[in-house]
């Protein structure tokens, strides 16, 4: 008995030691019922917070995933119920951006320009898809929530273009399967890397492994998704975009500053494809007069100098722009949103420092998401809910996921792709996003299944009020245009 009290406190000081220890289940769900006006309409929804495992191929849970559901609670039947898996970028982003941004019912307290204000949080979203479409936001591994459970488990096959489409499509069936979704309409969105993500599931889930075919496909800002623009053609498509940028901070000569924006990028899209990237590609050949006739041009759409043309060879890149447009001012611009105006350490430079609107979206989206989850959710865990996490090294090796979604919209007549892209997006351009939505189906033979749609506002379009509710407007149509009258067949 001499030893009780020792055997006592040695118990307590182990409790204390597992409860102080950092861990997720790998299969929670909390579910909480709320009410959001949508469209002048009271629409009752839950949500459901948790995490599902991820399995190795010898069926053991090597990871969790975390997710939140949005599923509206007065539908009966969900045969005809789209449902909608939203995927962020980075890759280590987590979900955050579009879930407390996008299509949800809750959004972002922030202007409506999408600055950040106090207090933070979130309010309604009058303009969430939740009225025709069920939402799933879903955290890759180690972000947002989400863990690996096995850490003797190789990281690669996780952190890779084609491992991270592997794993999630089988994660993607589990929670359909989970869920009973077998017979709804599907759909993938996707935003920046998200985009990458989703071209190469599309194809991925209609493989032999999975059969699971899809109604849409819709990419928010996306990437190259491994279709080649390198030398004189990436060097053309940046023009639109300083153009759309220059004309928002009221750089351009009276003219061409006077007339609307989708006007004036008309005339800059010629410009580019007819003249510049011939010039660029003719490289020392072209006379020092037609040199200085495209840099004096360039030099008109962009704000900036005929000299800056010049003496970059017509080749001026992103980060110079970013760092010359305002020189003048004192002020460089965004790369994700060259609306957002920052200052750097000093003037001189042909690079930036730093992002502001990055440091914008930081300011708000974090404080409001994690308050969100503990008192609106209810989900409660002592992780730290990773806004960026670590998924590095990432392997970016054969990426053709493009070809990946031309493949899997020719093995499925059903299968649409609308593309939606910000004028004032310098890291995923819009006319970057043209020359994607192009040469995905070189062919022309499935074009009228690819559309695009535009917005005042950059990577994060939805940032914008007017924007919110344009570009779930659009989705709302692309739901009716996507849900077939007709047998799949050609």
């Amino acid at each position: 008995m001499k030893y009780l009290p020792l055997l006592i406190l040695l118990l307590i000081n182990s409790s204390l030691t597992l409860s102080q220890t950092r861990s997720i289940d790998a299969e929670s769900s909390v579910v909480t019922n709320h009410f959001v006006t949508v469209n002048g309409n009271r629409i009752p929804y839950s949500a459901t917070a948790g995490t599902l495992p991820v399995w190795s191929d010898d069926d053991k849970a090597v990871a969790t995933l975390f997710y939140t559901y949005y599923k509206r609670s007065d539908v009966k039947d969900n045969t005809n119920r789209p449902i909608f898996f939203s995927f962020n970028g980075g890759p280590g982003a987590a979900s955050i951006w579009m879930h407390m941004g996008y299509t949800s019912p809750r959004v972002l307290n922030i202007d409506d320009e999408g600055y950040p204000i106090q207090p933070y949080g979130t309010k309604e979203n009058p303009y969430s898809i939740i009225d025709v479409a069920d939402i799933v936001y879903v955290n890759p591994v180690n972000v947002g929530l989400s863990r690996i459970l096995d850490k003797e488990y190789d990281r690669s096959n996780f952190f890779g273009v084609n491992s991270d489409i592997k794993y999630l499509a089988q994660w993607i069936e589990d929670f359909i399967n989970k869920y009973n979704l077998w017979l709804s309409p599907k759909y993938l969105i996707g935003e920046s890397y998200g985009t990458t993500r989703c071209s190469g599931l599309a194809l991925e889930l209609q493989s032999r492994w999975h059969t699971t075919y899809l109604n849409g496909v819709i990419l928010v800002s996306p990437t190259g998704l491994g279709i080649k623009r390198d030398g004189p053609v990436n060097s053309a498509l940046r023009i639109p975009y300083f153009a759309a940028t220059a004309w928002y901070h009221n750089k351009l000569d009276k003219d061409l500053q006077s007339r609307e924006l989708l006007d004036l990028l008309d005339e800059v899209e010629k410009f580019s494809v007819n003249e510049f990237l011939s010039a660029v590609t003719l490289g020392n050949s072209i006379s020092e007069t037609e040199r200085s006739e495209i840099a004096r041009k360039a030099a008109r759409y962009s704000g900036l100098s005929e000299r800056d043309f010049i003496d970059n060879n017509l080749d001026v890149t992103d980060q110079y722009f970013w760092k010359k447009l305002l020189y003048d001012e004192g002020y460089i611009l965004g790369r994700l949103d060259s609306r957002y105006r920052g200052i750097d350490k000093k003037n001189s430079g042909v690079s930036v420092g730093s992002y502001p609107e990055l440091d914008a979206w930081d300011h708000a989206f974090t404080p409001a998401m994690q308050d969100y989850l503990k008192n609106d959710l209810r989900y409660k865990t002592n992780m730290n809910y990773n806004v960026w996490g670590n998924v590095r090294p990432w392997n970016r090796d054969n990426d053709r996921t493009g070809d990946n979604l031309r493949q899997a919209m020719a093995k499925n007549p059903f299968l649409n792709v609308m593309i939606q892209s910000g004028y004032y997006d310098g890291a995923t351009q819009y006319f970057d996003a043209k020359y994607t939505m192009w040469h995905i189906d070189p062919s022309g033979k499935m074009k009228d299944r690819l559309s695009f749609k535009g917005y005042e506002s950059g990577h994060m379009m939805y940032l914008r009020r007017e924007d919110l509710k344009n570009s779930n407007d659009d989705i709302r149509d692309f739901i009716k245009k996507t849900i077939p009258t007709s047998p799949a067949k050609y």
